[in-house]
């Protein structure tokens, strides 16, 4: 009998030690996988609308303003909307000098968060909960990750991408499969 009680206590210990490596495994993989602390971080992004580089050999000394280059051209923009994360803030699509697209990100106020992508969509801005998984459905291109949650910033639009295929921008949690926050592109 007293050799029945051992191995008892025995076995529940055992199960016990395992059931708390279990739940610190589980644990860790949660606080890996969600990221919480970036919630309270804020990264901010404070950049510089980009200039086009001149192909021709007569420009310009460094620094002196070049009267013959145009100037960047808004060509579409829109208002950030929130979705999963409160976020405000214009995105705009920009023509270079040289012809060349830039997404430009400003006044960005959004929540950070674990694998945030900023994408090209062709799906419609919908309100509230709605919008918040539409993105992924259609046609999508990834400017690259988000650069900071908060300011102004670029994203280099590929060359070969059909702008009038894309009406609309997201802050896409890849993670997730959520949109913090989007905004429909219209002519400007």
């Amino acid at each position: 009998m007293e050799n029945g009680k051992r191995r008892g206590r025995f076995l529940s210990g055992r199960f016990l030690i395992g059931g708390l490596v279990t739940a610190l495994v589980l644990l860790g993989a949660g606080v890996y996988w969600f990221q919480p602390w970036k919630l309270w971080q804020d990264d901010r992004v404070d950049e510089a609308l980009p200039t086009a580089p001149r192909s021709t050999p007569s420009a310009p000394p460094a620094g002196a303003p070049d009267p013959a280059a145009p100037a960047p051209r808004t060509v579409a923009r829109g208002n950030l909307i929130s979705h999963e994360h409160t976020t405000t803030g214009t995105a705009q699509l920009i023509r270079l000098a040289d012809g060349s697209h830039t997404l430009r990100l400003e006044d960005l106020d959004t929540s950070n968060g674990p694998d945030l992508r900023v994408w090209l969509t062709d799906a419609p801005v919908k309100e509230g909960t709605a919008g918040w998984r539409v993105f992924d459905d259609g046609k999508h291109v990834s400017l690259g990750k988000l650069k900071g949650n908060k300011g102004d910033q670029n994203y280099e639009v590929p060359t070969d991408l059909n702008l009038s295929e894309y009406s609309s921008v997201t802050i896409w949690c890849d993670r997730f499969d959520v949109s913090f926050g989007a905004a429909e592109l219209t002519a400007a």
